[in-house]
């Protein structure tokens, strides 16, 4: 398997899907990195030669991944939090950020369904 990006990116998948295993990194980035790379995105790893990776690896290396966008996220949340913006209350109750409808959806965000003893559903 190639690393790139400190990854291990699948060998017998095309280039261009084999980068969106990044984090960070989706169909159109990675399409972008290989433009800019000079690389053929239809080839598969495996038949990358070593040059070729070692553009990818430089053209990657131009954007923000992996742990460094993780932690970026997690600072901007936090900020939200500290500063008691609708969104970040949204968050610290663990509901839906984005305006959708709680009364019957969400359960993805609020967890299974908690039973209250004697109330019907209205």
């Amino acid at each position: 398997m190639a690393r790139v990006l400190n990854i291990e990116i699948p060998n017998n998948k095309k280039a261009r899907i084999s980068l969106t295993y990044i984090f960070g990194i989706g169909r159109p980035l990675a399409a972008k990195i290989l433009l800019d790379a000079n690389v053929d995105g239809e080839k598969r790893v495996k038949d990358l030669t070593e040059e070729e990776l070692t553009r990818i690896r430089d053209e990657a290396k131009k954007y923000t991944t992996e742990g460094d966008l993780r932690r970026d996220i997690n600072l901007n949340i936090k900020r939200l939090m500290e500063i008691k913006s609708y969104r970040g209350l949204r968050h610290r109750k663990g509901l839906p950020v984005r305006g959708q409808s709680t009364k019957k959806n969400a359960r993805t965000r609020k967890g299974p369904r908690k039973t209250i003893a004697g109330k019907k559903g209205k």
